[in-house]
């Protein structure tokens, strides 16, 4: 039997519950299915509801000789370079339901359809804003080597040695590769054929790892991006949302059903992202 059996219950406590119940899924499936819920800088200091956070830099420490700090009477003031993210992305998922569309699979039915399309198209809207993002604003380039093997390793090396004021170089375990299934499919091709090597599975979908670093395929780069390389933490990207709401649209059988969420996108670290430009990538290297 249908939980809900009728649209005008969604009005009524029950159908707050199960509204909260259906945002819950969503929520949890927003998060299950981003790569970018994984890759995002989580170190945000303030309130969202005032409009913005701030994520903070910090400075490399650095090793003094013994006693400098008792003869200075203090030690060295901890420097930070605050970056601050404006949450000033406001988005709505607003449908109406009909009675008549509630005949064929009922109220439950229906709305449970509808909210895995609203997960998909946060999962859509959130990763295109992440990685366009990291694209816009990396600060290195990934140049094609004469294999997709050279390619990827070469980028790798890209960021994993960097070494300014505020790292001396990325551990491989924090950082990542996402590509898009054109430069994905190059690397899988390469293993499949090349490589004879007992821990690589081919039969599997997923790379998981190469030469240590987490790999993705992903349908939402942006059209120019081939391949992005960045350390983790290295884009920002805080999201609010209310759970789902409904109300009766007048002088009809119709009601609302509303999900609202805002979220702000900032790269904090772009010296520590690489991108290859030119869409499916070039050639990648011949392979």
């Amino acid at each position: 039997m249908s939980r809900i059996p009728s649209l005008n219950i969604l009005l009524e406590s029950a159908g707050h519950d199960y509204l909260q119940e259906l945002y819950g899924q969503v929520i949890e499936n927003v998060q299950h299915n981003t790569i970018s819920t994984t890759l995002k800088n989580m170190n945000l200091s303030g309130d969202p509801q005032s409009g913005s956070v701030e994520a903070k830099r910090f400075v490399n420490s650095t090793a003094q000789i013994y006693g400098t700090a008792r003869a200075a009477g203090a030690g060295v003031a901890v420097k930070a370079r605050p970056v601050v993210v404006q949450i000033d992305q406001d988005k709505e998922i607003v449908e109406e339901i009909e009675y008549k569309d509630t005949i064929l699979y009922g109220v439950d039915g229906l709305l449970a359809r509808r909210s895995a399309d609203h997960a998909r198209t946060m999962v859509r809207n959130l990763e295109e804003a992440f990685f366009l993002e990291a694209a816009d604003k990396a600060d290195m380039t990934i140049t094609a080597g004469a294999t997709i093997l050279e390619t990827v390793e070469s980028a790798i090396q890209q960021v994993e040695t960097v070494r300014n004021n505020f790292v001396n170089g990325i551990p491989r375990d924090m950082l990542a590769i996402i590509a898009t299934p054109y430069i994905y499919g190059q690397l899988r091709n390469f293993l499949d054929t090349n490589v004879r090597n007992a821990h690589i599975q081919v039969d599997i979908e997923s790379v998981n790892t190469f030469h240590g670093v987490r790999i993705w395929s992903s349908i939402y780069l942006p059209p120019t991006a081939g391949m992005i390389v960045m350390a983790e933490g290295s884009v920002a990207l805080p999201v609010m949302s209310r759970p789902y709401t409904a109300e009766k649209i007048p002088l009809s059988e119709a009601y609302a059903v509303e999900l609202y969420y805002y979220y702000g996108v900032k790269a904090v670290t772009p010296d520590l992202i690489a991108v290859m430009n030119g869409g499916n990538g070039g050639d990648g290297g011949n392979g």
